[in-house]
């Protein structure tokens, strides 16, 4: 997932990252401030930085860090679901005057373990194709994981669908009972009203 948006200096921007457990997850950031005078951002925000929040499915904080204008913040859950990634800028100015705008940068990747080249240029062919295929072993257990979330996410999907069905099933019962009721219960009140007016 790679985007920017715009942000108020002091406002909380979130995003939610459907996430399995057990995985790793690292964040790119880079914040550029809007200058009045170029009427254009300026390539970074120097002396802001950045909070960043990460919140669990059952609303536990799994990370909560002050970084600089640009930089990499990591995380592993532990849970599957949805992670709100939150991120604020430190700006100690009042609202009245926290005027600036601000351009975010964001690149999440998702149980990625990056390659780095330095290393494996460094090392002989041999130690080089061993690198990349534990690379390749790393990202085939996170596709596994991957499936077997998207299998859970199914199943519980099927579940509800069927608990639905059931229950508009029992509905539509109770409706046609309480319909065949009403309809007695109307046919009997005519039925008295006329024998009271001695009309049958």
């Amino acid at each position: 997932l790679a985007l920017y948006f715009h942000s108020g200096e002091r406002e909380e921007k979130c995003i939610i990252e459907d996430i399995p457990s057990e995985t790793l997850v690292i964040g790119n950031y880079k914040v550029q401030r809007w200058d009045i005078h170029k009427q254009d951002f300026l390539e970074s925000a120097p002396g802001l930085g950045m909070f960043v929040t990460v919140t669990t499915p059952s609303a536990e904080v799994l990370l909560s860090k002050l970084y600089g204008p640009q930089g990499t913040f990591s995380f592993t859950s532990y849970l599957s679901g949805e992670h709100v990634i939150c991120l604020q800028s430190n700006s100690t100015r009042f609202v009245a005057f926290a005027g600036s705008k601000l351009r975010i940068h964001l690149d999440i990747r998702v149980g990625e373990h990056f390659l780095d080249e330095s290393v494996v240029q460094a090392k002989d062919k041999v130690n080089e194709v061993t690198f990349r295929l534990e690379h390749l072993i790393e990202q085939i257990h996170h596709i596994s994981k991957e499936q077997n979330y998207e299998r859970e996410r199914e199943e519980k999907f099927r579940k509800t669908s069927e608990e639905t069905n059931s229950n508009i099933l029992w509905w539509a019962i109770v409706q046609t009972i309480i319909l065949i009721f009403i309809g007695i219960w109307q046919i009997k009140s005519l039925r008295d009203f006329f024998i009271s007016k001695k009309l049958v």
